[in-house]
């Protein structure tokens, strides 16, 4: 039986949602152990003062073991 737990993350990146996607990851990776997935739950942009994106952003929940067979 393996045992699973699910924290939520909230990463952001001046690139694109895929780079705050693997920044998010990444960072979970240091931290947690035998992370095994994501679900990203939510995505949002910040518009700079002229008009362009300054920012993305993604809320994910990650999926890791705690415990497996």
């Amino acid at each position: 039986m393996s045992i699973s737990r699910t924290t939520e993350i909230k990463s952001s990146s001046p690139v694109s949602f895929d780079d705050a996607i693997k920044k998010g990851i990444a960072r979970a990776e240091k931290t947690l152990k035998n992370v095994r997935g994501a679900w990203i739950e939510n995505q949002e942009i910040l518009i700079g003062e002229n008009g362009k994106i300054s920012e993305y952003r993604v809320q994910m929940r990650i999926t890791f073991l705690l415990l497996e067979d």
